[in-house]
């Protein structure tokens, strides 16, 4: 089993080709905070080039679990705008009748503590949510993400 450190690039193998993450965080009580670097890749990209991107989503996420599919590639900085550690949202819904309903409020965590909001901006709506996803849901997601230069040439 292989321990990662933030600044850390992780390589993924995925039906799409190579994908990548970096690690950014590391919290007591949680799973490791990656950045998903965008695209799939054929062999291996330039990681310095790659980890200076945007991200396409940023997840906490169970890297330790992740087998043989997942291997330290690289190491590179984490850029200045993903260094603070990231907000993650929840919504909580009335539950009427054993059934969830509307949103009722939004919690929003920091990595230290919880606030809420009942009428969130769209920022806020658009932060990751509050969810820690396994390394199989974090290829499926990673999967579904648009890609933007599928089988790069090098």
């Amino acid at each position: 089993m292989e321990s990662f450190v933030p600044g850390d690039i992780v390589e993924i193998e995925t039906p799409r080709g190579l994908a990548y993450v970096q690690v950014t965080h590391d919290h007591r009580a949680y799973p490791q905070v990656v950045r998903a670097l965008p695209d799939f890749y054929p062999k291996r990209p330039d990681l310095d080039a790659l980890a200076r991107g945007k991200a396409s989503f940023v997840a906490m996420v169970q890297l330790s679990e992740a087998g043989g599919t997942m291997r330290k590639a690289g190491s590179a900085p984490i850029p200045e705008a993903d260094r603070p550690f990231p907000t993650f949202k929840m919504e909580i819904r009335d539950k009427i009748d054993g059934v969830r309903k509307e949103v009722a409020y939004w919690w929003f965590w920091d990595g230290e503590g919880l606030t809420y909001d009942t009428n969130p901006n769209t920022a806020m709506r658009n932060l990751p949510p509050r969810e820690v996803l396994s390394a199989k849901r974090l290829v499926e997601r990673m999967c579904k993400e648009p890609a933007a230069a599928e089988h790069h040439q090098f």
